[in-house]
């Protein structure tokens, strides 16, 4: 795909979430390795069509409510990406179909996210000298077009392309540079790339579902958005999102995401180790793992015994049991696996130069009890649990942490923050510096 299919793609689908805005409603789609989930959005009049505040700034809080909830396990989904076409296809058909049936609505766009692709952070930046000494709409267009497209490799697909600081003359940290004086206008952009071959199945899957495609991103960034604070997000905070099959890190500073990344592992991996592990059936694993799973040792564990259970016939292979501290010696090397991979991505985004270095666990996975106190330990950071802003219309029962990336795209899709293309761009290009230049740049500047 060249870099002027992506633009238009990207174009076309912020053409139509505008038309579904003013509609009123629109829906977002969760595709994840363990659950789809779709929420039905019924936007507010006065919120309709309503760009942010500020070039790169998320505004204020978007006017809109949910209106109808659908979630079902996946199927077909590995590591985050459609791996069995027909499986997912049915599951997003049921997902939204249930959504469409509470909100007694039809919906024809969605915006889906995803956590699988490999994701791929670069900082660019670019450099004018304004034409008037103003800065105008059109400035802001020609500097962001003056930036250059790193190498990324064959088959990437350009994500996000946000501004995340201007610079006017000497004057850095700059959110919305337009109406004020200068000679030199700056801008630095997080550029986030995804394998194009996941993104393409993906898309293609919801269109077989006669759905339009208003709009895509991963989960990393969705879940920052809703489990992340606002001080969290001015001040510097990674947010590490515990899904089934992979671990998704976003990195937000000045309200803005500035790195992402995932592991290809997650809760899913932890199930299969106790399947094998007590070699009982995933299901009977999964139950295990929630009702007595663990990571943090006690002297109780070798007293409390669980009731392996089954129904293969064999008495004595039915009639088993083990005991916690066992079922505890399965899960925490697997979940040590992971933090210590989640460590090796934040230390390479020189995620210890921020200002401040909170670190917040969400996703269904991060339920494992215990699970906050070791990451601490292992990522040498302050931790904490984080759940998904409230919004209206939200049930009790869907507010939990393994909802953080459908929240997070109800934010999205109310109100998305700008991104290269939604200028008018002289020329089309970028300009690249490696991921840990633009960290530093970070450090120095912010």
């Amino acid at each position: 795909m060249t870099s002027g299919g992506l633009y238009q793609s990207q174009r076309a689908m912020r053409s139509l979430r505008e038309q579904a805005l003013q509609r009123g409603v629109i829906a977002v789609l969760d595709v994840g390795t363990s659950k789809v989930t779709c929420l039905v959005l019924r936007i507010d009049g006065a919120a309709r069509g309503v760009r942010n505040g500020g070039v790169g700034s998320m505004g204020g809080q978007p006017s809109f409510r949910v209106i109808g909830v659908g979630t079902t396990m996946s199927r077909g989904v590995r590591f985050g990406e459609v791996n069995a076409m027909p499986e997912t296809e049915r599951a997003i058909r049921t997902a939204v179909q249930t959504a469409q049936k509470m909100a007694d609505t039809r919906v024809d766009h969605v915006i889906a996210s995803f956590a699988g692709a490999a994701p791929r952070s670069y900082g660019v930046d670019g450099t004018v000298a304004l034409e008037e000494s103003v800065v105008s709409e059109h400035e802001i267009s020609r500097v962001l077009a003056s930036c250059h497209m790193p190498e990324t490799g064959e088959g990437r697909h350009v994500m996000h392309a946000q501004p995340v600081n201007f610079a006017l003359d000497h004057r850095s940290g700059l959110v919305d540079p337009r109406g004020q004086l200068g000679q030199t206008l700056t801008v630095d952009m997080h550029l986030l790339t995804v394998d194009a071959t996941a993104v393409a199945n993906l898309a293609y899957c919801i269109k077989r579902c006669d759905l339009e495609l208003a709009g895509l991103t991963t989960s990393a960034y969705a879940a920052g958005l809703s489990a992340l604070v606002e001080d969290e997000q001015e001040l510097g905070a990674a947010c590490i999102d515990f899904g089934g099959g992979t671990t998704s890190l976003s990195i937000f500073l000045k309200k803005h995401m500035i790195c992402a990344d995932a592991v290809a592992m997650g809760g899913d991996h932890v199930t299969r180790d106790i399947h094998q592990g007590l070699n009982i059936p995933l299901t009977d694993a999964e139950r295990l793992k929630t009702l007595h799973g663990g990571v943090e040792p006690t002297g109780m564990d070798d007293r409390e015994v669980i009731e392996l259970g089954g129904d293969s016939g064999d008495w004595h292979h039915d009639r088993r049991r083990a005991t916690r501290a066992e079922l505890i010696g399965i899960i925490r090397p697997r979940v040590e696996e992971i933090l210590e991979e989640v460590k090796a991505r934040l230390d390479a985004a020189h995620f210890g130069y921020l200002p401040s270095q909170q670190i917040v666990l969400t996703g269904g996975a991060s339920q494992i009890p215990g699970l906050d106190g070791l990451a601490s330990r292992i990522l040498g950071q302050q931790v904490r649990l984080g759940r998904p802003l409230r919004v209206a219309g939200m049930p009790q029962a869907i507010t939990g942490p393994g909802f953080s990336a459908a929240v997070g795209l109800t934010l999205f899709a109310a109100h998305p923050q700008d991104e290269f293309w939604h200028f008018q761009m002289p020329s089309q290009g970028f300009g690249g510096r490696s991921l840990a230049r633009a960290m530093t740049w970070f450090r120095q500047n912010w």
